[in-house]
């Protein structure tokens, strides 16, 4: 049997696999993976596959597109898709370029996808397991690929559950300042996750209406429909996620009213307090010839007697009518 994975390295951002199958008379599938495509990468596909020129603008590393975009040619489908990665604990998106064309796949990204370099380096070392070996179709090869992407959004998602439970056990540990960053931080990271995935349904679908000779149409659009179900299950655990931030918010901003409140009517006390002792030792401040107690022995203890007597009365006053 011939050697069925072929791997070759053009240059440090330039790898190829080749998958062929000596079983079948198809001909070869080629993955041509490139990462921070620049000048040199952007000019060998030009010469060795003549795409066109907007769509290897867009695909160079200084260019991040913002909305997904699939567009079809005579030779090529060309595809932009983001995926949510994590970065210094937040979630933010990073962009996979597809050119699709019989025999060929070409995906340009970054290298911070650990999903596709997983599954690039599993068709170098074990292609022959691949779905893609059995039939040698670059359509059965772009969904495996997608199918990896979409699986590794679940981790992530997960990342946020424990966030969540995070922020439910410093809400109810009483510190609501860090409740309200841990909270800030949870919004940003589903709110980026929901603008990430929102159209990955919509393109899904449009890919099942590839074609290909090498499978039948009803056995590719299973497998296309299978990454649909993907894609919303991640959309119904996201707003499922928001739901969650935002019971935990309002209970947050509950607390901290709590909090507020218990504050405002220490102050008030306080206030009123304050006032009346104030006004107290005003009066008995101005020496008046029939002041009382001003002359007496001990008539400082008595004054202070007095003051704490109208302090206790004014609390007393709070407690009954459950102000307190």
């Amino acid at each position: 049997m011939a050697k069925e994975i072929k791997e070759e390295k053009i240059t440090r951002n330039i790898q190829i696999v080749e998958i062929n199958n000596p079983r079948t008379v198809n001909k070869k599938t080629t993955w041509i993976n490139i990462t921070n495509a620049g000048k040199r990468e952007i000019e060998f596909l030009r010469k060795q596959f003549n795409f066109q020129l907007p769509h290897l603008h867009a695909s160079s590393a200084n260019v991040f597109a913002q909305r997904p975009v699939i567009q079809h040619t005579d030779d090529y489908i060309f595809v932009i898709l983001q995926f949510p990665i994590y970065l210094n604990g937040t979630v933010t998106s990073t962009e996979v370029d597809i050119f699709l064309k019989h025999g060929y796949m070409v995906t340009i990204h970054n290298g911070n996808l650990t999903a596709l370099n997983d599954f690039f380096s599993r068709c170098k070392k074990d292609g022959d397991s691949l779905l893609t070996f059995q039939f040698e179709s670059t359509a059965v090869l772009l969904y495996e690929l997608l199918e990896k992407l979409m699986i590794s959004c679940y981790p992530l998602l997960d990342e946020n559950s424990l966030a969540i439970n995070k922020v439910e056990e410093v809400i109810f540990s009483q510190d609501q300042r860090q409740a309200v960053s841990n909270i800030l931080t949870l919004r940003h990271n589903i709110v980026s996750f929901h603008k990430i995935m929102h159209s990955h349904k919509k393109i899904i679908t449009k890919f099942m209406e590839l074609k290909s000779r090498l499978i039948p149409a009803e056995q590719l659009k299973g497998y296309y429909k299978n990454l649909i179900e993907h894609s919303i299950n991640i959309w119904e655990i996201l707003e499922s996620q928001k739901d969650i931030v935002e019971i935990l918010n309002s209970t947050n901003q509950s607390l901290m009213n709590n909090k507020l409140n218990d504050t405002m009517k220490f102050l008030t006390i306080f206030s009123l307090i304050s006032f009346y002792l104030t006004l107290f030792v005003a009066i008995f401040g101005v020496h008046a010839v029939d002041t009382p107690f001003i002359d007496s022995p001990g008539g400082f203890w008595i004054l202070l007697t007095m003051m704490m007597v109208v302090a206790l009365s004014i609390i007393l006053v709070f407690r009954r009518k459950k102000w307190l």
